[in-house]
């Protein structure tokens, strides 16, 4: 005789196990997210460079030309784009999964899958500018006949760490969004009020000493600093008790983003 076992919390525990059965979707949805950026655009994927190259020039002249920021010997371009990189990886990852399950509210309310995945993969596009940009970076530095130290072998390090804070803000602003609608203004001013309170246009070391360890409360300095860091080579880039602020902060932003997520993942389909 066969019994039937009918268990209420299956979907709970098999989530993570369905999360890989539905991986083709991640390459599904971000190829579609790309698809529908650039589509009927006039330069295309160029956008990647475009914008950060403006971005760059305006840095460079703000901080480097007006307000005579000290750049340790190193071009400042090179300086700006170097931690620029980071912040606009985080900035449009941050943005793009935040309005990623709005943006896509009537395949939620209509069929199952884990919503994890569309979160994710909105992340996953944005390396793609990500990769872009970096090629740039080594026009730029081929340009300025620069050679990355050996500390570029950490760079995917902080890449990952990048990934992780911008993942972990991305649900919860995602899963926030759902429910308050408010959230569609806060996030474009965090990012926008993110890159002046990062060290993108300059240094960190500017940052008197005895306010260094309460500027690293912000993860993106210390991630930029990596950065700056592992391209640069230069010891004065790095706060190392930033470094570790950054990597705390990002192991609990990414815990706790999963956990508040898939608390009221079950609820999508009916408030969204």
């Amino acid at each position: 005789m066969t019994e039937l076992l009918i268990e209420s919390d299956r979907i709970e525990r098999q989530y993570w196990r369905d999360l890989w059965r539905y991986r083709e979707l991640f390459f599904f949805f971000a190829w579609r997210d790309l698809l529908v950026r650039y589509k009927q655009t006039i330069v295309g994927v160029s956008w990647s460079l475009v914008r950060p190259l403006l971005t760059m020039v305006v840095l460079t002249v703000v901080f480097g030309k007006l307000g005579k920021m000290p750049s340790g010997g190193m071009p400042y371009p090179l300086l700006v784009f170097c931690g620029m990189l980071p912040w606009q990886f985080f900035s449009a990852a941050m943005s793009e999964s935040a309005n990623s399950l709005v943006s896509n509210s009537n395949m939620i309310s209509k069929i199952y899958f884990p919503r994890l995945v569309i979160t994710v993969s909105s992340v996953m596009t944005t390396m793609v500018d990500f990769a872009i940009s970096a090629i740039f970076l080594v026009g730029l530095m081929m340009w300025y006949h620069f050679v990355p130290p050996l500390n570029v072998l950490l760079l995917p390090a902080f890449v990952l760490l990048v990934f992780g804070a911008a993942l972990g803000s991305g649900l919860w602003f995602a899963a926030l969004m759902v429910e308050y609608r408010d959230f569609r203004f806060i996030v474009p001013f965090v990012a926008q009020f993110g890159l002046y309170v990062s060290p993108v246009g300059f240094q960190s070391s500017i940052v008197p000493i005895r306010f260094r360890l309460l500027y690293a409360l912000n993860p993106m300095v210390g991630i930029i600093d990596g950065f700056r860091w592992s391209l640069l080579g230069r010891s004065s880039d790095i706060y190392w008790p930033g470094l570790a602020i950054a990597v705390l902060e990002v192991i609990v932003l990414l815990g706790t983003g999963i956990w508040y997520f898939r608390k009221t993942e079950r609820t999508f389909a009916d408030v969204i």
